[in-house]
């Protein structure tokens, strides 16, 4: 009996002991087509072994890959793609270098320093006071979402005059002007009222509805006549 003790190493558990057996009889065998042949019949297996590998690109590559670093890179069989090896197979990836961005606004970020500089190199008035209204737009949004207060015009004019060196002003004050987070604008709170009132209404009729088909149907009712 073979206990797992006596074992070697299980180098891919996905694909089992017994197709690790027939790798390893495989760099056994000195017939060069016979050794050609197998290697052939034990791909197939694998990809039987393993039906999701078709959805993926390139899995027969994948597993002629798998072929060789079970055999430990010992097996000598012509293969339709490069033949890896141990170096290449497990060579690390290099470091992806992370984008270092130091702005000069750290509470407003890169993309609006960016932004302003386009703004600042734009010769045409109607897009360069564009430009200014957004800024100014976005430099409240990033107040309200630090300080959870409204801030007036003058202090968002001073700030954006202060970082271009006086070059931009926004003149678009209704598009500008920002509120309060989670405060609802005077029109939003007039028109929740009315549909308020207006289905409390609705339930109001229904229930009185409702209240005289019940006193119409009760058995033993008889209504008064009037004379």
């Amino acid at each position: 009996m073979e206990y797992n003790t006596t074992r070697n190493h299980l180098i891919m558990r996905e694909y089992g002991r017994h197709i690790q057996k027939m790798i390893e009889y495989l760099v056994t065998l000195e017939d060069k087509e016979k050794r050609q042949r197998n290697a052939q019949a034990v791909i197939e297996l694998m990809g039987f072994l393993n039906p999701h590998l078709k959805n993926v690109e390139d899995f027969r590559h994948k597993l002629w890959d798998h072929l060789f670093l079970i055999s430990d890179f010992k097996l000598e069989v012509s293969s339709p793609y490069p033949i890896p090896t141990r170096e290449t197979l497990r060579a690390r990836p290099k470091p992806l270098k992370y984008p270092k961005r130091y702005p000069k606004l750290s509470h407003l970020g890169k993309n609006l320093e960016i932004v302003i500089n386009k703004a600042l190199a734009e010769e045409n008035p109607e897009k360069r006071n564009g430009f200014a209204n957004a800024v100014a737009y976005y430099m409240k949004l990033a107040y309200n979402n630090w300080h959870k207060e409204t801030v007036h015009d003058d202090a968002i004019q001073s700030e954006l005059s202060q970082i271009t060196h006086g070059q931009l002003e926004f003149t678009n004050t209704p598009y500008v002007k920002s509120f309060r987070p989670n405060e609802p604008r005077e029109r939003d709170r007039q028109n929740f009222g009315e549909y308020r009132n207006k289905g409390r209404n609705q339930k109001f009729q229904q229930r009185n509805n409702n209240r005289n088909d019940r006193n119409n149907d009760r058995p033993g009712k008889f209504k008064k006549k009037r004379y």
